[in-house]
Formats: structure tokens, sequence, C-alpha cells
């Protein structure tokens, strides 16, 4: 006799596998319509709207877990399928899928990648890694040194990119100061997500709102930077508060020193491009455009191949965005009428409390990049665009914080730490980051709104 976990493992493969079989039918019933019912125009379209709405509900459900039980399929291969099972469907022509495609975080998203690769590549974030770990010579201080460099690095460097570089970099520092781990990785996963607030090209989520909001950069540095300062410093004194055990300790010794794979003449080119891309940000020339100039530049080195920055790349990231592009677009089309927008009207999302709050629920529900998607189409009938850009973007990202699936960069803080044999569980996590996002939330939400 099968045990009960073995038995509920294969009921839910079932369920799965018949819900993706059904999601697929459905699309295949609403592209056969047309010639089953040549005219029946009202069937056709009815049809496409009812494979556009499980087309849609069935991918986020899947983006939200993050994987389809019982098939090896991640979530860009989702966002893949959905789009595909869209266009199948005849919710979205192929031509409208290509213009529901936003080129310019595509392209502001690829640009960042590079100039954070260079960095990596070139040994600067081990530098850096050595100095901190050299002149911090008390666990608090080092905490907050922890806490500044992710933040403010995060900020301008998109955080997912930022957590994937520091996770092993501070794991291997803290073992060598045998210090326990676990305040330092919370602090890099939840500096990352409260700093990268603070600008558009802070993280994926920002990257799009700065695309459909055209607000400049300088601008929502300006509204957003507070906010993110205050909460980083809300996250040293969180975390210290509940792990005050492990931050109390003397001055410990020195950590034995370990010869850094650096290339000075890479290291201040990818330090260099980096200044010009940000300064660059702020005079006001577009992101997008900025990013991918200076990260082509980039490319042009004698002493680094360029295959081995594509390697450092997240393509699938790249490919997920397209995807969630075209399956938003599809069911906006074929769902989106005057009433559905009136009564999410009456939610009165005007209201900054209101929008805050049901931003931040709706990115816990589906994740932020998703959720940001999803309010797009009902932040154009409101009247202060600017403004409910800034709550959606201050929003989504504090929520990330909330638990651990909360943001990817979260997950590849506590992917990367399984792989030293040490484990940041779902409570580790949530008491240090429930308080902070309802803090941090309340005090961007006065901010934006008083």
């Amino acid at each position: 006799m099968l045990p009960n976990s073995s038995l509920r493992s294969r009921w839910l493969i079932a369920v799965s596998v018949l819900s993706v079989g059904f999601v697929v039918s459905v699309a295949i019933a609403a592209a056969l319509a047309p010639a089953v019912f040549p005219s029946g125009g009202r069937v056709g379209g009815e049809g496409r709207g009812i494979a556009a709405g499980i087309i849609f509900v069935g991918s986020y459900v899947a983006l939200a877990i993050g994987r389809i039980p019982g098939l090896r399929i991640d979530r860009a291969g989702i966002a893949l399928v959905g789009a595909g099972l869209m266009v199948a469907s005849g919710a979205l022509s192929l031509d409208d899928a290509y213009k529901a495609v936003d080129l310019d975080t595509i392209t502001l998203l690829l640009g960042m990648m590079i100039i954070v690769a260079s960095l990596r590549l070139s040994g600067f974030f081990a530098v850096a890694n050595a100095w901190i770990g050299s002149h911090a010579r008390r666990p608090l201080i080092l905490l907050a040194a922890v806490v500044a460099t992710s933040g403010v690095f995060s900020a301008f460097l998109v955080n997912d990119a930022i957590c994937l570089v520091l996770t092993p970099l501070v794991l291997e520092l803290t073992l060598a100061l045998r210090l326990r781990p676990m305040p330092y990785l919370l602090a890099v996963a939840m500096a990352s997500n409260v700093g990268s607030t603070a600008t558009i090209t802070g993280n994926p989520q920002n990257i799009m709102i700065g695309s459909f909001s055209h607000i400049p950069y300088t601008a929502f540095a300006l509204a957003l930077g507070p906010v993110a300062l205050i909460g980083l410093v809300l996250g040293v004194g969180l975390i210290a508060l509940f792990h005050h055990a492990d931050l109390t300790g003397a001055a410990f010794a020195e950590a034995p020193r370990k010869k850094v794979n650096a290339n000075q003449g890479l290291v201040i080119r990818a330090l260099a491009a980096t200044v010009i891309v940000i300064a660059l940000f702020f005079t006001g020339m577009a992101p997008a455009k900025a990013a991918i100039i200076v990260g082509g530049l980039v490319l042009l080195t004698r002493r680094l191949k360029s295959r081995r920055i594509y390697a450092e790349i997240d393509w699938s990231l790249l490919l997920m965005f397209a995807g969630l592009f075209i399956i938003v677009a599809g069911a906006q089309h074929a769902l989106l009428s005057p009433d559905v927008i009136s009564a999410v009207a009456r939610l009165h999302l005007d209201n900054v409390p209101v929008l805050s709050v049901v931003t931040a629920v709706l990115a816990n529900l589906v994740s932020n990049v998703p959720a940001v998607l999803v309010m797009k189409p009902f932040v154009d009938v409101l009247k202060d665009h600017d403004r409910a850009w800034l709550v959606i973007a201050m929003a989504s990202t504090l929520a990330g914080n909330f638990t651990v699936l909360g943001s990817i960069a979260n997950l590849i803080v506590v992917q990367k730490a399984a792989a030293f044999g040490i484990t940041i569980s779902f409570w580790d996590y949530f008491r240090v980051g429930a308080p902070l996002t309802l803090i941090t939330l309340a005090i961007g939400t006065l901010w934006l709104w008083l």
C-alpha cells in the first residue's frame, strides 16, 4: 500500500496534468471555432474570451506556484506556453503579440545584466567583499555593511543580479569569520528588495513601470529614494533585534587572507561603465538607450571573451517577460470591457492607501512582476498616473519582503544558501520580513499620500 504522501503526490500530479490538458484543449477549441461555425461570429468571439480567461488564470496560477507538478517546466516556460496559447486561441494575433512585448523593458534588463556580469567577472564584488571583511570588525558593523552594499547596488543594478553575486560572497565571508550566516543572508535579501525600490533600474517591476509611465529617472529616485533609505535603516534594526544573540559579540578575529582573483584593468572598466550609465540615467537619457549602449561597449575588450558575459545573462527572465507581456495583452484584448473597468474603478484605486494595499496583496499572490502587468490597464484610467505608478512600484517591491516566496531575490538567496548546507525556513524569513514589510509599506504609503 502506498504511503499517504506518495498518494497525495500522485493525485497532485494527475490533477495538474489534467488541468494543463484542459487549458490546451480550450485554446484549441477556440482556435477551431471559426472553422466549425463560419457564420457564428458571436460564438467565436465568446469562445476566444472564455479561452483567454482560462489561459490567463491557468498561467498566473502556475507562475505563482513556480512550476507545474509532474512536468519539468519553469516560470519562463510557463510564460512562453501561455503566450503561445493566447495566440493559438485567437485572443491575440501574432502581429499584436509582437507589439505587446515592451522592448524598452527587455533592452534595459539586457543592458544592466551585461554591466553586472562585467562587474562580477572582473572580480570587483570579490574585492569589495574582502575589503568589508577586513574593516568591519564587529558583527553589527558587518551587518550594516552588508545591508548598505546590497541596498545601494540593488538600487541601480537590478536586485536579482546583486543577490546572485553577493550571496556566495557573504556566505564565504561569514563562515571564514565563524559567524552564523543567517542574519547576514537575510540582510542580503531584504536590503536588496528595499534598496531596489529607489530607482527605475532597481528591479524588473520598476523597469517595466519606468517604461510604462515615462517618469524621469531623477523624479522617480527623488520620490522613492527616501523610502528606501529609511527601509534600509529599519532592516538593520529589525534583523539586529531578532538576531540579537548573533550580533552582540565582541570584535572578531580577522578572516584568513584569501587571494582575490581580480583583473585591475577589467575592474576599472566595469566601474567606469557603471558610473557612466548611472550618470546617463540622471541626465535624462532614456534608461534603455543608456543601458544597451554602455552594455554593448563593455563587450569591447581583449581580456574577457564575450561568451563568458553571455553565460551570466538570465535569458530565461527575458523570455518570461516577453511571455507575460503577451499573456496580459491577450487577456486585456479579450476580457477588458467597459463594465470590467467600471467595476474595478469602484475599488477607488485612485486612493493611495487602497492602491498600496491592493498592489501588496496582489504581489504576494502572483509575484510582483505579474502584479504590475495586471494593474497596468487600470492605472491608465486614473487621473494621477505618475503617483499611481510610484505607489505600485513602492508597494509591489516592499511587499516582496513579506515571505520568502515574495520575490525572486529571496529565492536566489535561499537556493544559494542551501548549496552551502544552510537552510532558511519560511519562519526564519517571515518573523523579520513580515514586520519590515508592514512598517515600510506604511511609511511608503504615507510618504506618497501626504
